[in-house]
Formats: C-alpha cells, structure tokens, sequence
C-alpha cells in the first residue's frame, strides 16, 4: 500500500495537468458509482426481507454483495478525487 501511494505522489501528483485529469476521471467514476446506489440497496434489502430464504436462494445476497463492492469503489475514487483536489487547491491558493 506505501509503494502505491508512493507511485500516486511520484506520477499523478507531481504533474499538475495529470492531477487534474485524473481528478475528473474520478469523479465520474463516483457519479456512475453512485448512481441509483441508495435506490438499488433500499430494493435489495425489501427484497430480501420480504421473500426470506427464497430471495438467498435467488442470488440477493449475491446482489448485496455486488451493490456493497460497488459502493466501496464509489468510495476509493471519491478519495482519489479529494487528494486530487487537495493538490490542486494548494497550489492555486499557497503564496510562492
């Protein structure tokens, strides 16, 4: 994990034009991430309350386990978005 945010500061941070693609890719990545999220967790959870074993059995848990992964990548290029942003603010905003 160090060598990764090793390379990160090393390649993506230290480019201010790579900063910021990389901060827009991410933020798209959260969007599409994001999208319908709430909605799809608050269906699968309904559906998985109300036909009990049945809706196991048809893969809802597989499904909650998909939307959870899904949100834990939302998560990741969030924070990669707010480094991203973090590193550009300061460099705009800090006296040289």
């Amino acid at each position: 994990m160090v060598a990764l945010k090793r390379w990160f500061h090393r390649v993506v941070l230290a480019r201010r034009w790579l900063t910021f693609v990389v901060m827009v890719a991410s933020f798209l990545a959260f969007g599409v991430g994001t999208l319908n999220l709430f909605l799809l967790v608050r269906a699968n959870g309904t559906f998985l309350l109300e036909n009990g074993w049945m809706a196991v059995m048809d893969g809802g848990l597989g499904q909650a386990a998909g939307l959870l992964a899904n949100a834990f990548v939302a998560m990741l290029a969030y924070l990669v978005f707010k480094a991203c942003e973090y590193r550009l603010v300061h460099w705009l905003g800090d006296k040289e």
